[in-house]
C-alpha cells in the first residue's frame, strides 16, 4: 500500500502499534538474557549419603554427568517455555494495543473528519455554514476557527459577487439598448446622407457586438456559480429546442436524461451549435448528437472547418481565446462560447471537452451525471 493512500488515522495507529511491538520485544530479548545468564550460573549440589538399597555407591563422575545433564534439560525446558509465553503475551498485548490505538485515534481524528465533511459539502448555498468547533484551545480548533474564518470571508465574496451580477446586468444593458433604438431611429430618416449611414451601419455592429459580449461576460458569471435548484431533464428535448436555431444541422437525438437548470443547459447546447456554424467552412457539416452511456448523459456536437491542432483545443475553453490568437473580437462573437459551456458543464457536476475531427473541424463532447 502507497504511502498516500493510507490514512492519518491507520499511520498514528501503525507508529504506536509498532513502537508497542518493540517494546515487547525488547523485553523478551532483556528477559531470555537475565534469565540464561541466571541459569548459566554454577549450581550448588550437596550430596547426601549413598542409598543402602544401591549395592555400590554412584561414583563423583556419575553423579556429576548426570547433574550436568539434568541442569542441560531444566536449562533447555525454562528458556523455551520462556520465549513461548513472551511471545504469547507480546502477540495478545500487541493487538489489544493495536485496537486501543485505533480507538483512540478515532477520537482524536473527529475534528478533522468533521471539517472534511463540511469542506465536502461546501458550495455557494452553504457558505453560510460554520463549523464551531468546541473543545479545548489546540491546533485542531485553530485550524477549524482559520477554516470558518476563511468561509466567512469567501461568503461575502460570493455575495459581492453575485450583486455585481444584478448591478451589471441592468446598467450595462440598459445603454446599450438605448443607443441601439436610437441608432435604428436616426437610421430610418430618408434624407440622411450615404456617408452617415454607412457610418450607422458600423455602430449598429459594433452595439450588437458589446451586447453579445456583455451578455456572455454576464453568463459567463452565472454559470459559474452554484445551482441552487436542479430539475430533471432530458437533453434530447433540450438539444430539439436549440436545433431551431439551427435548421441545418443534422441531429441523433436519444434520450439522456439530466439533473440541472434547464435553462442553462439549453444555452449551452445553443452555444455548441452557435460556435459549429460560425466556424465551419463550406461543407458546413454540422451533427448534433445525444445519447447516454453507462458514464453518463452525453451531448456530441461536430462540425466541419479549418484543421484544429491538438495542442491548441485546450486554448479554445479559455474566455477570449481562438485559433487565430484574436483577442479584440470580431462580428462572428465576443470568444466565450466553449467558456461558456464548460463553465455549465462544471456547474452541473459534469466536464467539456474537444478533440480535433479528421479532416478539419472539432468535436466537442460535454458529459453530465445521470438524472
Amino acid at each position: 500500500m502507497s504511502s498516500r493512500r493510507i490514512t492519518v488515522r491507520l499511520r498514528l495507529t501503525l507508529v504506536y502499534g509498532s513502537l508497542f511491538f518493540l517494546a515487547g520485544v525488547a523485553l523478551v530479548v532483556v528477559n531470555y538474557y537475565v534469565v540464561q545468564r541466571t541459569l548459566h550460573q554454577p549450581p550448588r549440589i550437596v550430596l547426601g549419603a549413598p542409598l543402602t538399597s544401591h549395592p555400590l555407591p554412584p561414583s563423583a563422575e556419575e553423579i556429576t554427568r548426570t547433574v550436568a545433564e539434568m541442569k542441560d534439560q531444566y536449562r533447555t525446558t525454562v528458556m523455551s517455555s520462556l520465549v513461548r509465553w513472551s511471545l504469547m503475551a507480546v502477540a495478545i498485548v500487541g493487538v489489544a494495543g493495536l485496537a486501543i490505538g485505533w480507538i483512540v485515534a478515532r477520537r482524536v481524528l473527529a475534528p478533522l473528519h468533521t471539517m472534511t465533511e463540511a469542506a465536502r459539502r461546501l458550495s455557494e448555498s452553504t457558505l453560510h455554514e460554520r463549523i464551531a468547533l468546541d473543545g479545548p484551545r489546540d491546533e485542531l480548533r485553530d485550524l477549524a476557527d482559520t477554516f470558518d474564518s476563511m468561509l466567512e470571508r469567501l461568503d461575502r465574496a460570493f455575495d459581492g459577487q453575485r450583486r455585481f451580477v444584478a448591478n451589471a446586468s441592468h446598467e450595462l444593458r440598459t445603454p446599450l439598448a438605448i443607443n441601439r433604438a436610437l441608432l435604428q431611429v436616426s437610421m430610418t430618416a430618408p434624407d440622411l446622407p450615404p456617408r452617415i449611414r454607412t457610418v450607422g451601419t458600423e455602430l449598429l455592429a459594433a452595439n450588437a457586438r458589446q451586447e453579445r459580449l456583455i451578455e456572455g461576460l454576464l453568463l459567463l458569471a452565472q454559470s459559474e456559480r452554484e445551482l441552487t435548484e436542479r430539475r430533471p431533464v432530458d437533453l434530447a428535448e433540450l438539444a430539439e429546442m436549440a436545433l431551431t436555431s439551427v435548421p441545418e444541422a443534422d441531429a441523433d437525438l436519444r434520450s439522456a436524461p439530466a439533473s440541472g437548470d434547464p435553462v442553462l443547459l439549453e444555452r449551452m447546447i445553443g452555444n455548441l451549435l452557435d460556435n459549429a456554424v460560425k466556424y465551419n467552412d463550406e461543407r458546413a457539416l454540422v451533427v448534433l448528437r445525444t445519447l447516454r452511456d453507462e458514464r453518463g448523459s452525453v451531448v456530441t456536437v461536430e462540425n466541419t472547418g479549418r484543421a484544429v491542432p491538438s495542442g491548441r483545443v485546450e486554448d479554445l475553453f479559455e474566455p477570449f481565446r481562438r485559433l487565430d490568437r484574436d483577442r479584440t473580437g470580431s462580428a462572428d462573437g465576443a470568444g466565450l462560447g466553449l467558456s461558456i459551456v464548460r463553465a455549465i458543464a462544471r456547474a452541473h457536476r459534469g466536464s467539456a471537452e474537444a478533440c480535433p475531427r479528421p479532416g478539419g473541424g472539432l468535436v466537442v463532447t460535454v458529459r453530465l451525471p445521470s438524472g
